[in-house]
């Protein structure tokens, strides 16, 4: 597998600048290996327990209905730089 910057230090300042206390995270197929070292990041850095959604993911526009899960906060990796361009 290739090495990723996954910025995860960027993931923790959105959850405390959001105050969330539960988090979900998507990961497409090739980075669910990665998934138990972005938990542990993620718990040990913040007040937030971690909820790894296992279901399919084709890109940022496959979001989880997260309302069922009750998280205050969903955050998605993927394989490209997402550049927000407004």
């Amino acid at each position: 597998m290739q090495n990723y910057d996954l910025e995860l230090d960027k993931a923790v300042e959105e959850i405390k600048k959001n105050k969330a206390k539960s988090v979900c995270i998507q990961l497409p197929d090739g980075l669910k290996p990665k998934a138990g070292e972005i938990v542990k990041h993620i718990e040990k850095n913040t007040t937030a327990s971690v909820i790894i959604w296992l279901g399919s993911c084709y890109g940022s526009c496959d979001i989880p209905q997260i309302e069922k899960l009750k998280v205050d906060l969903l955050i998605q990796w993927g394989h490209t730089e997402f550049v927000k361009s407004w």
